[in-house]
C-alpha cells in the first residue's frame, strides 16, 4: 500500500521567455506543435492531483528550449536550433529551468511518505512518421522493478474495466526504461520506496478530455485502495 502519490508533468506548457523568443524566429510555428509540448497532459495532471489532493509539479517552459524529461548528458537535451547557440545561453536554460524543476521534483518525492507512487503524465501524437499509432493509453514502467510491474498490471486491469474500447498497452509508444524523469529518480530510491510510472495518453483525446479523465482517475483511485 502506497503512503503517498505525487504527480508531475514534464511537458506541461510551451512557454518561451521573451529573452529566448529570437531563437525560434525562423520557425515560430514549431512551438505550437506536439514537438513543443504535450497537449492535454497538464490538464489531466491537474485534474488527477486536485481530485486526490496530491502534490503536483509541472514544467511550463517548452521542451524546445531544454528537455526536462532527458538526462543532462542526453543529445536530446536541447532542440536542434539550440545545439549551436552560445554556451552561456545553454547554461542559463539549465540553471533557470532544468535544474530547478528537477530539484523540486526530487524534493517532492523525498519528503513524501514512503512508499511513494510517482505518476508522470504525458501525451503523444497520434501519427508518427506517417504511421498511426495503435495505442490509446500507454503505461510505461521498468519490467525489472517488481513494484512497477505489479502496479502497472493492476492499473491496466482497472483501465480495461473502465475503458474497454480503448487500446491500453504496456511500454508503448515508448519504453519505461528509456531516458526520462522516472528513470532518473529510480537511481535515488530502492524499489520498495519508489514506484515511477509514466502515463502516456493519445493526443486525439486532448480536445475533449472528459471522455477519459474520469475513467483514468477511477482506475488510479482503485489502485490506491
Amino acid at each position: 500500500m502506497y503512503q503517498s502519490v505525487v504527480f508531475s508533468c514534464e511537458h506541461a506548457g510551451n512557454h518561451v521567455p521573451n529573452e529566448f523568443i529570437h531563437l525560434f524566429q525562423d520557425e515560430p510555428e514549431v512551438i505550437q506543435t506536439h514537438r513543443g509540448w504535450d497537449p492535454g497532459a497538464w490538464t489531466l495532471a491537474q485534474f488527477f492531483a486536485s481530485s486526490l489532493n496530491a502534490p503536483l509539479l509541472g514544467c511550463e517552459s517548452t521542451r524546445l528550449l531544454i528537455e526536462a524529461n532527458r538526462s543532462e548528458d542526453s543529445p536530446e537535451l536541447f532542440f536542434n536550433i539550440l545545439k549551436k547557440t552560445r554556451f552561456q545561453t545553454k547554461e542559463k536554460l539549465y540553471t533557470e529551468i532544468y535544474q530547478p524543476y528537477r530539484n523540486q521534483l526530487q524534493e517532492m518525492n523525498e519528503v513524501s511518505p514512503k512508499p511513494v507512487l510517482h505518476l508522470s503524465i504525458h501525451s503523444f501524437t497520434p501519427v508518427w512518421n506517417g504511421v498511426e499509432r495503435a495505442v490509446d493509453i500507454g503505461i510505461l514502467f521498468d519490467p525489472d522493478k517488481k513494484s512497477e510491474t505489479d502496479y502497472s498490471h493492476q492499473f491496466k486491469d482497472e483501465l480495461d474495466k473502465n475503458l474497454p474500447d480503448l487500446k491500453i498497452r504496456f511500454n508503448e509508444p515508448y519504453r519505461g526504461t528509456d531516458d526520462g524523469i522516472t528513470t532518473w529518480l529510480r537511481n535515488f530510491y530502492p524499489d520498495a520506496d519508489y514506484t515511477g510510472i509514466e502515463i502516456e495518453v493519445n493526443q486525439k483525446f486532448a480536445s475533449d478530455l472528459s471522455k477519459i479523465q474520469y475513467q483514468i482517475l477511477k482506475a488510479i483511485q482503485a489502485t490506491l485502495n
